[in-house]
């Protein structure tokens, strides 16, 4: 995940310095030891808040993978995942709102990303609370429980940075699980503290003194592992327990994703018939470094998928443009919608989309500055549109209802563009 425009692949992403052809954007030089920017950040952000009829609980699972070993470590001898479950509450009084990152987290983010021109030390990424509220109780729901929906993050990023829209969908009526990638993700906290940092560039600094042939590899391992991530945790829904034990409906699941996450979500549709639905946000679809680029396609791109796939671009992505995209278009038999925001970038599918112009005054960034990382659109009409646009999605694949917003152009959103 990256505010570059130019150059978004598979990998790219805001939090992997140095990762070369995988990333987009500007490393920003980091701070000294013992700099006061590093010592005392000074901005501060707010997320949008959700706007469906439910207030949001949340809960952090830990969960283990006995059954595999650590495709990152192989001193591990299993595999282990953090994921925030947003939900549907019934009230939230007297239950704290949950951080956006946590401290460990959020200094990581900080000091390993690659955000272009914006310096490091400087942001109080452990500041920002989101609008969930930590073990409120669920909401009453029918016997059937809440529809389910899966979140995967951009390669390097931590699940974190999809808190917004997360959020928003847990108002609506659905139950969110937001995975990390242990090892992929900038840096995943556990309890008590524990944080385990990204190996990725270091991965890709090996893969790519080695060849085109080992980058290949990376990234297809790269995808493998966060698909198997995620058939885990779907393993995982029926075996949850408290108040969440019924309200989990297990017929009902789709996924979404930014960047890479969406390539997890539409590829894990391809290889498992339990996700209903998926939805892309800017992904590519092939292990590629290129958009353009048709060589190394993946199965979901060569097969397609025969259930509901919606991708969302920023401007200049679309089927025409994104060689992988085409791939799926081509060959895909389910239901199928290409959208694209109108002066969106990369990073517009993040609550980067709000957080890096609340940034621009006490850092003094540039307009260009501020554009080159989430574009040009007007950040609380990128998300409102993101948000109504991935609902009117899975209420229609999962709940059966059709506010017929997919069906074409709005007046009410005139930045989402459909492709032909």
């Amino acid at each position: 995940m990256s505010a570059s425009a130019s150059r978004r692949v598979f990998l790219s992403t805001a939090a992997l310095a140095g990762f070369a052809g995988l990333t987009c954007g500007n490393v920003a030089a980091a701070a000294p030891a013992g700099s006061p920017h590093r010592s005392a950040p000074t901005a501060r952000m707010s997320l949008p808040a959700p706007t469906g009829p439910y207030p949001v609980g949340t809960v952090s699972l830990h969960l283990t993978d006995r059954g595999r070993p650590d495709p990152w470590v192989g001193s591990r001898p299993y595999r282990e995942l953090m994921v925030s479950v947003r939900y549907p509450a019934r009230h939230v009084a007297g239950h704290p709102r949950a951080p956006q990152m946590l401290p460990g987290a959020a200094a990581e983010f900080d000091a390993v990303n690659n955000l272009t021109d914006i310096p490091r030390g400087r942001a109080d990424w452990a500041a920002t609370r989101s609008h969930a509220r930590t073990n409120a109780p669920v909401a009453r729901h029918d016997p059937r429980g809440f529809p389910v929906v899966l979140y995967s993050p951009g390669a390097g990023d931590p699940r974190t940075l999809g808190t917004t829209l997360c959020d928003d969908l847990a108002s609506r009526g659905y139950v969110v699980v937001m995975i990390d990638h242990t090892y992929d993700a900038t840096a995943v906290e556990f309890p008590g503290g524990r944080v385990e940092n990204t190996v990725l560039p270091a991965e890709f600094d090996k893969a790519s003194r080695a060849g085109n042939a080992q980058v290949t590899a990376l990234l297809k391992k790269t995808l493998a592992v966060r698909v198997a991530d995620t058939r885990f945790v779907l393993d995982q829904l029926g075996r949850v327990s408290g108040e969440l034990r019924g309200a989990l409906d297990p017929t009902a699941v789709g996924m979404f994703g930014q960047s890479a996450g969406g390539f997890t979500a539409a590829q894990t549709m391809h290889d498992d018939p339990r996700l209903k639905a998926a939805a892309d946000l800017d992904g590519v679809l092939g292990y590629t470094q290129r958009d353009d680029d048709p060589s190394e396609p993946s199965s979901v791109g060569t097969d397609g998928v025969d259930r509901p796939l919606l991708l969302m671009g920023k401007q200049g992505d679309n089927h025409h443009t994104v060689a992988s995209w085409n791939a799926v278009w081509q060959h895909s038999t389910g239901w199928l919608k290409d959208l694209t925001l109108t002066g969106a970038e990369h990073a517009s599918y993040t609550d980067l989309q709000t957080q890096i112009p609340q940034l621009a005054g006490p850092l003094g960034l540039s307009r260009e500055t501020v554009a080159a990382n989430v574009g040009t659109v007007d950040p609380r009409r990128s998300v409102t549109a993101q948000e109504a646009y991935i609902a009117a999605f899975f209420d229609r694949w999962l709940r059966g209802q059709d506010n017929h917003l997919l069906d074409g152009p709005s007046a009410r959103f005139p930045e989402a563009r459909f492709v032909p």
